[in-house]
């Protein structure tokens, strides 16, 4: 049991988050009205997109100063899960938009700076789909890995600060947190955040025991 609290952990949070996030009270608020639960949802996506990230570009690290090929295989599948929690991040982002913005893709700074690095991490899938030896193909990759990491936070973080843009807390808007979110909703939006990063480490880790499965398997064919 004592492996497993934390997988618990994030289910309880999760149900928790959804529930009171479809239930519980929200702010009135002009123009957003009912959709501010989105940001239940919408958030977190990008908080654990972002996690998974960290982990892939520390484990590439790691792999390039030991050549241990599980470094490797921690560095991939926390992109593989990253990407598929950043694709939410788009979707529900765009939908909230639709309501908001009128419109689910306007010219926003950070929606396009948010797509390039999609694109980038994409491309770094299809990189390591494109070399087939493989100590070559994991050394390209985290190398690769190494230089997107920092791109996409300029592209998703920074550069939406330094210019106009729709988000809140972005090109001189306010946060929501300093309006919108009162108590109650923070008391939801964090435990949710969590949960969705646990879930997120959780399927990465078992995709990673696969991809290790698969490693042993075929190194152990003659």
């Amino acid at each position: 049991m004592n492996n497993y609290w934390w997988k618990v952990l994030a289910v309880l949070l999760l149900l928790y988050s959804i529930v009171m996030g479809l239930l519980g009270p929200v702010p009135a608020l002009p123009i957003v009205n009912e959709t501010i639960r989105n940001v239940y949802f919408h958030v977190p996506m990008w908080f654990t997109m972002f996690t998974l990230y960290t982990i892939s570009v520390v484990y590439s690290i790691k792999y390039l100063s030991s050549a241990n090929p599980r470094h490797d295989f921690v560095a991939v599948e926390s992109v593989n899960v990253g990407i598929v929690f950043c694709i939410f991040g788009l979707l529900t982002g765009m939908l909230w938009a639709n309501f908001t913005w009128g419109a689910p893709w306007p010219n926003d700074p950070k929606l396009n700076g948010s797509a390039i690095g999609t694109l980038m991490y994409l491309a770094y899938l299809v990189l390591r789909n494109a070399l087939e030896e493989e100590q070559k193909r994991a050394r390209i990759s985290a190398i690769y890995n190494i230089f997107a990491f920092p791109i996409m936070i300029v592209l998703m973080y920074i550069l939406p600060k330094t210019t106009d843009s729709l988000h809140p807390g972005a090109g001189g808007n306010s946060g929501f947190g300093e309006f919108d979110l009162d108590g109650s909703m923070k008391a939801v939006l964090y435990p949710g955040a969590i949960g969705w990063i646990l879930i997120g480490v959780w399927v990465m880790t078992l995709r990673f025991r696969t991809r290790k499965m698969e490693y042993k398997n075929d190194t152990a064919t003659p």
